[in-house]
Order: structure tokens, then sequence, then C-alpha cells
């Protein structure tokens, strides 16, 4: 029998994180949190990654249309104790995990190599390494 736990996350990490993710989204969507901030924006949690012990949890957030990010974070950050009580409630994991909460940047870094990608000069070397490889 082969060992896979290096391959990433176990099932049990993921479902965890998705539940959090599920409790995080559900909070900031009905206003649950009382800050001006967070009740001024659309607040999306993209993932939240757990700690092989469910002790600490990393949740990536994006706001919609990337406004005021800082301002966000530093609401959800100030808010994190009511958050973590929120979550320990809902999952009942033995231990109240530690949110960590940082901007989601994968969109920003998908619209860069979109970007790229649609230069002409990158869609010329395409077009060229396209027609290389039919012999």
């Amino acid at each position: 029998m082969a060992q896979q736990q290096s391959e990433g996350p176990s099932v049990r990490l993921l479902r965890v994180g998705e539940q959090v993710r599920h409790i995080l989204s559900d909070i900031l969507q009905r206003g649950d949190v009382h800050d001006d901030v967070l009740a001024a924006h659309v607040v999306s949690v993209t993932e939240v990654r757990m700690s092989p012990d469910l002790r600490h949890a990393t949740v990536f957030v994006k706001s919609l249309l990337g406004q005021d990010e800082e301002a966000v974070l530093k609401a959800l950050r100030t808010n994190t104790a009511y958050l973590q009580r929120e979550v320990a409630h809902r999952t009942r994991l033995k231990y109240a995990a530690k949110l960590k909460f940082l901007a989601d940047e994968s969109f920003d870094e998908g619209s860069h190599i979109d970007k790229l990608l649609r230069d002409p000069k990158v869609a010329r070397d395409l077009a060229s390494d396209e027609g290389d490889t039919e012999d």
C-alpha cells in the first residue's frame, strides 16, 4: 500500500474548509457582522484552507470588483473574534479554528495571464508554435 499524504489536503480538510467557507459566506451575506465597511461591500469568501490539525484556517476573500480591499480586510480582521466564535459554534469541531483573512489574488493573476496571452507578440509566437508541431 502506497501512502498518498504528499498529494495535497485530505478529503476531511477539504470538507471542513468548504464548510467554514459556507458559514462565513452566510454570515457576511446576511449582514450578521455589525460593521459599516462590511455592510457597504459585497464580500466573497473564495476559499478556506485548513491546517492539518484544523486549528488554523486561511480565509481568502475578494470584495466585489476588488473595491476597497484593504478596508474590507481590516474590517474582517477587526471582527475576527466574532467570526471565530460563530464558526466554532456552527462546525462543532474539537477546537475553534483561528481565522486568518487574506485577499484572494488568483483573479488578478488570471487576468494578468489572460492579458499576456492576448498580447499580439504572444499570439504570433503561439501561432508559429502550432505550425511547427504539424509535421
